[in-house]
């Protein structure tokens, strides 16, 4: 499999993704703030982190790291937290070796509880 980043941003992400050969595509939900016992924390960077951590066992269970994700979809509550998300997403995926596409929508979300929702798609 061959992967590359088409216009790649200087913030991590890049305006397209091209992966050649993938033997394996895994589309991964929209993964939301709660944690497994149903508590959501209040504050944005936490719910941020959960819903990464969330996204990656997901990842986990299909033999994947966040260095498989091709294509990212965050949808925020409201857009002052677009910074914040910036901030937490170069924290949890660091310096991908190839930076995935990515799509930002502000977004009426499931429960009024959770301020963001990430969906990811993912190949090996």
């Amino acid at each position: 499999m061959n992967r590359r980043a088409i216009n790649p941003s200087k913030t991590g992400w890049a305006h397209g993704h091209e992966v050649s050969n993938p033997s394996r595509i895994v589309f991964i939900s929209g993964q939301v703030p709660e944690a497994s016992d149903g508590t959501v924390p209040k504050d944005f960077k936490a719910q941020c982190r959960l819903a990464w951590a969330n996204v990656e066992k997901q990842l986990v269970a299909a033999d994947m790291t966040l260095n498989n994700i091709a294509k990212m979809t965050i949808f925020l509550s409201d857009r002052r937290y677009i910074q914040e998300a910036y901030e937490v997403r170069a924290e949890v995926l660091g310096k991908n070796a190839v930076p995935p596409a990515m799509t930002i929508l502000i977004a009426g979300i499931y429960d009024e509880a959770w301020l963001l929702e990430i969906e990811v798609i993912a190949v090996a």
